[in-house]
């Protein structure tokens, strides 16, 4: 094969697999808006591809099920939903306080950017036992990131009282999001002060030469 050849192949191979990601990412999006909208069960494959613009054939080449693709929507967007918010906390600059802001303000501007997905991680009505399975998981790991915060940030916190606190957190983050995409006139703003009076408030619970205060480096601000 001569150089040219080989420029040509790599070039058509390149196009298949742009034209595959861009498929499958129409998939994704017109999969997430209709179980947003509609639930699990109440949602076709045939529904998706039409959504989609695709033939069912085609979408079968990128997932095998309905369910494997509503979990492959969910892994993703756990994964995102995750990221941004523990990068501010622990790599971002300033004293607790900022950073506090900053993770929560990632973590309502994900939602904000993903509302259907949004809706379909904690609203959905399935009855799959392994998607309630997986938001069992999602809560869980939620859970221990917010405990692992108040351990680090808070360590004056009695052992037996981090999970419960954690969940506080979870839940306090949840209902705030869901409240959220009923009035979305509402500023993130408003949200993100909330959590922080949330969090603050924990912090001054917490008695000991140990414990911060907002405005306070932190563990992840020292050098």
């Amino acid at each position: 094969m001569s150089q040219i050849d080989e420029w040509v192949h790599m070039s058509e191979i390149d196009r298949s697999r742009a034209a595959r990601a861009e498929a499958r990412t129409r998939i994704e999006d017109a999969a997430a808006r209709l179980f947003a909208e509609r639930g699990f069960a109440g949602t076709t494959i045939g529904e998706i591809a039409a959504e989609a613009g695709l033939s069912k054939p085609m979408l079968y080449r990128h997932f095998d099920s309905k369910q494997e693709l509503h979990l492959a929507l969910l892994e993703r967007h756990r994964d995102e939903l995750a990221a941004a918010p523990i990068r501010e906390l622990l790599h971002g600059e300033g004293d607790l306080d900022t950073r506090m802001k900053a993770m929560y303000d990632a973590w309502f501007g994900y939602v904000q950017s993903h509302p259907y997905t949004w809706r379909m991680m904690f609203r959905d009505t399935t009855g799959d036992a392994e998607v309630q399975a997986f938001h069992r998981e999602l809560q869980r790991r939620q859970r221990e990131t917010d405990i692992a915060l108040l351990r680090e940030f808070v360590p004056g916190i009695p052992e037996a009282e981090l999970e419960p606190l954690g969940e506080a957190i979870r839940s306090s983050l949840y209902g705030l999001a869901l409240w959220w995409l009923d009035r979305p006139d509402r500023p993130r703003e408003l949200l993100v002060a909330a959590m922080v009076r949330i969090t603050r408030g924990l912090i001054s619970t917490v008695e000991g030469p140990g414990a911060q205060s907002p405005g306070t480096e932190g563990p992840a601000g020292r050098s």
